[in-house]
């Protein structure tokens, strides 16, 4: 382990802590901005710290090492202390997450056949940080970093087959967790437990090659617990899966299933006891009170003739969509699903296109990637024995990305639920209580630093909306704002967002 020191700095910037323009539903109570020039090579990246504030962070190019400038901001977007971190420019950053007071930053070599990672670890009181080398005998792309009071779980694939390896930071010995490697899979989840315990979640074909969900549960010391395989019902795969631990040990796992691996026609709830027995069960689309209510009228209507008319004649419903579905959510004394519906998109290029390096108009199929674009979220309640208790959607129909993510974001109160996201500069805002809309959806632009100030809607303007702590959120991307006297200014902003 090699240590360094990062330096307090302090970083010129602009706080806003105003009621202007706040809506009924959310309010901005503070904004910071760091000026940012056109000609750097990466803007900033952000990541929660929860009640001891934000990490913003961003790379500087150079020959053989590069710098990362680490910003650390307190709940009051004051900056507590700024400084470097110098690496080598062949790694990437491949993941972040905090534990307890200190950050993690996980950095792999860009070239595929490297194995090993680097770990940085940072002090949130001082900037202290160390590295730690993690040694890994089969390269894999990391797609989950999480950690417990002991280790860190790095989870991949190699040839399609998810692993997890497990560093153990005391000793700084690393190995593959036992259970893995077996088949072609998808990695559905790692989840800590209070217990100590770290159960991890893989979606994989069983005997009669239909989905099923292997839950593997490891020690502190990443020992295997035990493992529970929830078989499918004939005609029916378990596509994706959430667990969650209750007081009383049972555990729940919900997700999505469908006739085929690709598109979802339902969810499922699973109660796994103790002893390994479970049970399941299945909701269709159809049977969900709202979850075609982001349709227009008309639409709708049409939908819901078709169901009544199938369940007469006693046929299956069949409605196939993508669905990514987030961590369950404890909701008084029930459980919240929250799921986000999604269809990639393709169109058929002109032929000076830049996406197409080779189009040939005689040729239809030539067509390319446009996106993924999002439909609705759905909200579900259920009881913890597993039972149905509600459903509600929140339309989604103006958003359009190419990262594939999780942009709604959900605030539960005891007698209301926030569902909001950030897109194209303005939050949108719906809240619900159980299957009722008690404020339908809104949009609320984000305020600016300075009166008259606007956004330069020809430039590449980003943003997100992200949890943070307690009540609160946080949007944070770049914008270009122009002043009433035509001139320009490029900035990396923070607002801090709550409930109203």
């Amino acid at each position: 382990m090699s240590t360094g020191l990062i330096c307090s700095a302090f970083l010129t910037g602009v706080l806003l802590v105003s009621g202007l323009e706040a809506c009924a539903q959310i309010a901005q109570e503070g904004r910071l901005e760091i000026p940012i020039d056109d000609d750097e090579v990466e803007n900033f990246k952000t990541a929660s710290l929860g009640s001891k504030g934000l990490m913003a962070y961003r790379r500087f190019l150079g020959k053989k090492q590069d710098q990362f400038e680490m910003v650390c901001i307190d709940t009051a977007l004051q900056i507590r202390w700024k400084g470097y971190i110098v690496v080598d420019n062949r790694l990437d950053v491949m993941k972040v997450s905090t534990y307890g007071n200190l950050f993690f930053m996980l950095f792999k070599d860009r070239d595929y056949l490297g194995r090993d990672f680097i770990i940085v670890v940072i002090n949130l009181e001082d900037g202290d940080y160390g590295t730690y080398a993690v040694k890994n005998i089969i390269p894999f792309y990391p797609t989950e970093f999480v950690l417990t009071d002991q280790a860190a779980l790095i989870g991949g694939y190699f040839n399609s087959r998810p692993l997890v390896l497990y560093y153990n930071f005391s000793l700084q010995t690393s190995r593959i967790l036992p259970g893995f490697f077996n088949s072609p899979g998808e990695l559905n989840q790692i989840k800590p437990n209070d217990d100590g315990t770290t159960d991890i979640i893989v979606s994989a074909r069983n005997f009669e090659k239909r989905r099923a969900l292997w839950i593997r549960t490891y020690s502190l010391e990443g020992e295997l617990i035990r493992t529970t395989i929830l078989q499918p019902e004939e005609d029916k795969n378990l596509i994706f899966g959430r667990s969650l631990k209750l007081p009383n040990d049972d555990q729940l796992v919900a997700g999505v299933y469908g006739r085929f691996t690709e598109y979802s026609r339902g969810i499922f709830i699973a109660t796994i006891k103790p002893t390994g027995d479970y049970t399941i069960q299945y909701h269709n689309f159809g049977q969900l009170k709202n979850f075609f209510s982001y349709m227009r009228a008309k639409q709708q209507k049409r939908v819901k003739e078709r169901i009544e008319r199938k369940t007469i004649k006693g046929k299956k419903l069949k409605f196939n969509y993508r669905l990514i579905v987030h961590d369950l959510i404890d909701y008084n004394n029930q459980l919240l699903l929250v799921g986000e519906a999604f269809y990639p998109n393709y169109v058929y290029p002109r032929m000076n296109d830049p996406r197409l390096m080779f189009y040939d108009p005689q040729v239809r199929t030539n067509r390319v990637f446009d996106g993924y674009k999002y439909t609705h979220a759905v909200v579900i309640g259920f009881n913890k024995n597993g039972s149905l208790a509600w459903d509600n959607s929140f339309e989604i129909n103006d958003v359009k990305t190419f990262d594939l993510q999780q942009f709604v974001n959900v605030y539960a109160e005891p007698d209301r639920i926030l569902l909001m996201y950030l897109f194209e500069n303005k939050i949108r805002t719906k809240i619900i209580h159980d299957e009722q809309v008690l404020e339908g959806k809104s949009a609320d632009p984000l305020n600016t630093s300075f009166r008259g100030e606007t956004l330069d809607e020809a430039s590449n303007n980003t943003g997100r909306l992200e949890p943070w702590y307690s009540t609160y959120f946080y949007a944070y991307g770049t914008q270009t704002l122009k002043s009433p006297r035509g001139s320009y200014r490029k900035v990396f902003f923070i607002h801090k967002i709550t409930s109203r």
